[in-house]
């Protein structure tokens, strides 16, 4: 057993996200565990872009109000929340505009396939969601 050093907390480029975006490393997925884990804030109206991962992606909200979108699926994150996003099914996620939101995004692969950025359109639509 060994206590992980603690890394510095970074802001999330903008050619994967719209607005500011923040998050902490707490798992790498080295060594024999492929788990990746972040802590991943949210400002207000902040989003990812249309992304995938080859062996999916689980989405836990800590705090605030949040969206993870599909192509043809919409759905409102509450603390407490876990969304699993499968294999390969583009998504993006991020947080609505009244609110912050903070979510652990765990995966298992290095492999996320980044597409383009959520319009405001796409973004406006999914924000409007009753849910």
């Amino acid at each position: 057993m060994k206590r992980l050093e603690k890394q510095p907390t970074t802001k999330g480029p903008a050619d994967l996200f719209t607005g500011d975006v923040w998050f902490d490393v707490i798992a790498r997925g080295t060594d024999q565990s492929r788990l990746r884990v972040n802590a991943v804030r949210f400002s207000p109206c902040a989003r990812t872009a249309w992304h995938s991962h080859s062996v999916g992606q689980t989405s836990h909200v800590t705090d605030g109000i949040g969206i993870v979108a599909t192509r043809d699926e919409v759905i409102i994150m509450r603390p407490g929340d876990t969304v699993h996003t499968p294999p390969g099914e583009e998504h993006w996620h991020g947080a609505i505009p009244e609110h912050f939101m903070t979510n652990l995004a765990m995966w298992e692969d290095d492999n996320a396939t980044w597409g383009e950025h959520v319009t405001d359109d796409e973004y406006n639509a999914a924000a409007a969601t009753d849910g």
